[in-house]
């Protein structure tokens, strides 16, 4: 295995959608050279306009669009993007044979000591690089939306992935600050995905079956497990819930009832009556509202979640 840097100068992004621009401006505010290559022939200017709302949203506090754009560099093709780069973070569409032709590409032009690494939501590593000699070089880095600011970063490796590429991978997101996480099998969803659609599922069972709205429903869980699960885990959360007996006490006292339970929660279908439903109070709600506005208040509010929540953990 070659020696892997210490320090990050360069990264090349592929791709300029909703994650990629996280990245993109995160990358940026660390400091590093960002390549970024796309398919849209306005990409520069897409990346440009869409740059402030970033840029004030980051972690360590707002940074100068201006400052941010003189860091990237617009590739003329993929080849001259990934070539030379200390890291590479794919964006592309959740298109498996699209996928596997980029990182052939880029595996034949990076340098062989590059981390290639997929932002993908749904595929599973060893099928990222079937294609290349050495499948096991791709590993997934999958981000929590949006990725210039919640703190997770789901890595995955391949069957044959090196141990050490693995732990270059971690090392790199903990430079940038994030807070990675190493999944010991690759199972599809991942983790963080599979939770979110397990609550989404029962939230548009209760909206469908009119238990509660959206607006409801939102609040519910605003009001409730979101700040709780800000700073403890289902797990903790119920340890605590036993008392001083803990989770030990919670489970057999209460877990006799768990199948029970779950067995009444909902499996709503997503036909068009229930697509309607939910679109119609979600429009009545926050429809109105542009985007970049929506965009900027959640942005405030994670950052406040988690900057609070660190200071209580240093208390």
């Amino acid at each position: 295995m070659t020696a892997r840097p210490t320090t990050y100068r360069s990264a090349a992004v592929i791709g300029t959608g909703t994650i990629a621009l996280g990245w993109i401006a995160l990358f940026a505010a660390r400091g590093l050279e960002v390549r970024i290559s796309s398919t849209r022939a306005d990409a520069r200017a897409h990346v440009t306009a869409a740059l402030p709302l970033y840029a004030a949203s980051l972690p360590d506090g707002p940074a100068d669009p201006d400052e941010l754009a003189a860091r990237l560099v617009f590739a003329p093709d993929l080849a001259g993007a990934v070539a030379g780069v200390d890291v590479v973070q794919e964006n592309a569409p959740e298109d498996l044979p699209l996928k596997q032709r980029l990182f052939a590409e880029v595996a034949a032009a990076a340098a062989p000591d590059a981390l290639l690494l997929s932002s993908t939501s749904t595929l599973l590593p060893d099928d990222l690089g079937a294609g290349l000699d050495t499948p096991g070089r791709v590993l997934v880095g999958h981000p929590f939306n949006p990725p210039h600011i919640v703190p997770l970063v789901e890595v995955v490796a391949g069957r044959d992935t090196d141990p050490s590429t693995v732990g270059a991978a971690v090392e790199f997101y903990r430079w940038l600050g994030k807070t990675p996480v190493v999944l010991r099998r690759a199972v599809p969803g991942f983790v963080a995905n599979r939770l979110q659609s397990a609550l989404l599922r029962e939230s548009i069972h209760l909206v469908r079956e009119g238990v509660v709205t959206v607006d409801e429903l939102d609040e519910v869980v605003t009001a409730s497990i979101g700040s709780r699960w800000a700073v403890v885990g289902p797990f903790h959360a119920f340890h605590l819930g036993g008392g001083p007996g803990g989770l030990r006490h919670w489970l057999e006292h209460l877990g006799s009832g768990l199948e029970r339970s779950w067995s009444l929660l909902g499996s709503p279908p997503v036909d068009r009556e229930t697509v309607d439903t939910i679109l119609a109070q979600a429009d009545a709600s926050f429809g109105a509202v542009p985007y970049e506005e929506l965009a900027a208040r959640r942005d405030r509010g994670q950052n406040a979640v988690i900057a609070a929540a660190a200071r209580a953990r240093e208390d």
